[in-house]
């Protein structure tokens, strides 16, 4: 019988995939024994070998929430134009070139019921050529395509959830040539996450096709010293902290502050392939200046955080467009070993009030 310490320090020098400890143990059962140990990790663990820098693209919920209507307001509404138009930026204007590829769907973009079948529909007045069409189109251009699904009965805007569906939503993702699944976590408590979004997980792996995954799970947990950040790490590529990010400086203050408050323990779990996400870059909207947006650009780089812009990339200034296309700064952010550069100290949070870390 293995001790708890002799485990541990196997888990810590395991390799994902295989262990070299396998061979190192010459009883038979003592082999038979870890190689199940193996094979349990193996089978439940997230394995799709992306996100190994911190992943880059662009996001609509910020900027243009749940907005339907594309007679009243055909500028901002969440149609399949709207997606396929941000991602010609990304692709022409040198936001690819930098390493933003994620054009990414969020909540409302599907019909308020299933169909006779069960399965999830795309709103055909916002996506005519449906999800899987928009796909095509993005692929074409370089790029990969996101998708929004909630873990409980609704998502948060009311639309379908995954509960009870799992199987079913994910498979119909991947036939669709999705690239990643942002999961939500409304309508839903917070004691079945432990059990939900590992099982989301299995369903990803099974699909055979690479699918970045993105969890809500702490964000929905209060008491952040009973967020199981070690099981997070290893069923999702990154994971939403704290609460939504809002178009002004003070939203952007206090997410600094809550992780510079938390440094020490989120930068214990983030590394390559699973990351602290602490949500939108809103860099390019109304809310921020010039060196506020410089601020979040760096701190979020500093952080190893995803940088998904949401922001209208049509009307966007060229100051804006230069902190974003920043190489140096994303260099930072995009550290192959995932380091996070700086403890956030009471020292660089007392600037907040400036929107400056020069």
């Amino acid at each position: 019988v293995y001790s708890d310490n002799f485990l541990k320090q196997w888990y810590q020098r395991r390799v994902r995939g295989c262990c070299l400890d396998v061979l190192c143990v010459t009883d038979t059962s003592s082999r038979m024994i870890t190689l199940l140990l193996v094979l349990l990790h193996a089978a439940t663990a997230l394995d799709n070998g992306l996100a190994l820098t911190p992943p880059m693209g662009w996001l609509n919920w910020e900027r243009y929430r749940c907005v339907t209507d594309c007679v009243k307001d055909p500028e901002n509404c969440i149609n399949a134009e709207l997606f396929l138009t941000m991602a010609k930026h990304m692709a022409y204007d040198g936001y690819a070139d930098v390493g933003y590829q994620y054009v990414n769907i969020d909540d409302c973009w599907m019909e308020r019921t299933r169909n006779d079948a069960g399965l999830l529909v795309p709103n055909p007045d916002l996506f005519p050529d449906g999800v899987d069409g928009l796909a095509d189109q993005i692929h074409a251009l370089g790029l990969k395509i996101g998708i929004y699904e909630d873990y409980g009965t609704h998502t948060c805007g009311g639309f379908p959830g995954t509960r009870d569906h799992v199987d079913d939503d994910v498979n119909l993702f991947a036939s669709w040539g999705i690239d990643s699944l942002k999961l939500d976590g409304c309508f839903c408590n917070a004691t079945e996450f432990p059990t939900g979004y590992p099982l989301v997980t299995k369903a990803l792996n099974a699909t055979g096709r690479p699918i970045l995954y993105s969890c809500s799970w702490p964000a929905y947990i209060g008491n952040k010293d009973k967020v199981p950040y070690g099981d997070i790490a290893e069923n999702c590529n990154l994971w939403r902290n704290y609460a939504d990010i809002q178009d002004s400086w003070d939203s952007v203050a206090n997410i600094i502050n809550w992780f510079g408050d938390n440094h020490g323990m989120l930068a214990s779990f983030a590394r390559p392939g699973a990351w602290n996400d602490p949500d939108m870059l809103i860099i390019g909207d109304y809310g921020l200046s010039f060196e506020q947006s410089q601020t979040q650009m760096a701190i979020w780089s500093m952080m190893a955080a995803p940088l998904y812009m949401s922001n209208d990339l049509r009307n966007i200034r060229q100051w804006q467009k230069d902190i974003l296309l920043n190489q140096e700064v994303i260099a930072v952010d995009q550290d192959p070993l995932g380091s996070k550069e700086c403890a956030f100290s009471r020292t660089l949070r007392s600037t907040m009030n400036t929107g400056s870390v020069s």
